[in-house]
């Protein structure tokens, strides 16, 4: 039985990106965003269970990546291409407004390019090449659920849409080192920047949650995941060049 304790809960992670794609596309994005959120979590404990257990296998891999892609994948892009349905185009571009929300799903495309090339990288052992899938999702999700209302007032935002749909799906599959937070050990030397990060991202969502509050707007409480994924690709990109 222990063999499929790994695969049952990966199927998990696959059941909850199908639900946020649904409520994604029925105008839900914050029950889609939850279950993407839940979704990561079981794709955490799927792998450690495997590990635990010792009994990782080629199905789960192709299964894992298979979840990753409807969770991360196809969920986000399904965010993404609601929100391009109900958001103000510029005058010139509304005669577009049947076709371009079906831009979205280059990021299902791309996410689903990243996990093939994750599983055949050895170099992602520790760290990642490009961005991973589970922080682009969050990015986008968070993004659009805390933020979305208010920048929909502004008649630009649809155009950097699209402008973040090329730019992301260019970081899913770009050659830019990325930290992971693996720990070798829990000693401070050699884990700064995973501290640093983890305290700063735990000071963010504090921060965000305080204000969602105070202004009893609870969307802005899920705005913090989208600003710590912003700071982690910043990060990443200035300790690879300090590195070089």
């Amino acid at each position: 039985m222990k063999q499929h304790v790994p695969n049952i809960i990966t199927c998990c992670n696959l059941v909850c990106g199908c639900v946020a794609t649904v409520s994604a596309i029925s105008g839900n994005p914050v029950m889609a965003l939850v279950f993407i959120i839940l979704g990561a979590g079981f794709d955490f404990f799927d792998g450690m269970s495997a590990r635990l257990l010792n009994v990782s296998s080629e199905i789960g891999k192709e299964l894992d990546s298979l979840a990753d892609d409807i969770t991360f994948g196809v969920a986000p892009a399904s965010i993404i291409f609601y929100e391009l349905q109900v958001v103000d185009y510029p005058q010139m571009m509304e005669c577009l407004r049947p076709v371009l929300p079906y831009t979205a799903y280059i990021v299902a495309a791309f996410s689903a390019i990243r996990l093939a090339k994750f599983n055949l990288d050895t170099r992602q052992t520790t760290s990642f090449i490009g961005l991973p899938t589970p922080a682009n999702a969050l990015f986008w999700g968070s993004l659009i659920v805390g933020a979305g209302a208010w920048l929909e007032t502004f008649s630009w935002f649809m155009p950097c849409i699209l402008i973040g749909i090329i730019v992301s799906s260019w970081l899913l599959v770009a050659e830019i080192p990325m930290f992971a937070l693996k720990f070798k050990h829990w000693g401070i030397k050699g884990n700064e920047v995973r501290y640093t990060f983890i305290l700063l991202s735990a000071l963010i969502l504090l921060a965000t949650v305080a204000l969602g509050i105070a202004w009893e707007n609870y969307g802005i409480c899920y705005s913090g995941f989208s600003i710590i994924i912003l700071i982690y690709v910043l990060v990443s990109i200035i300790v690879d060049r300090k590195n070089r």
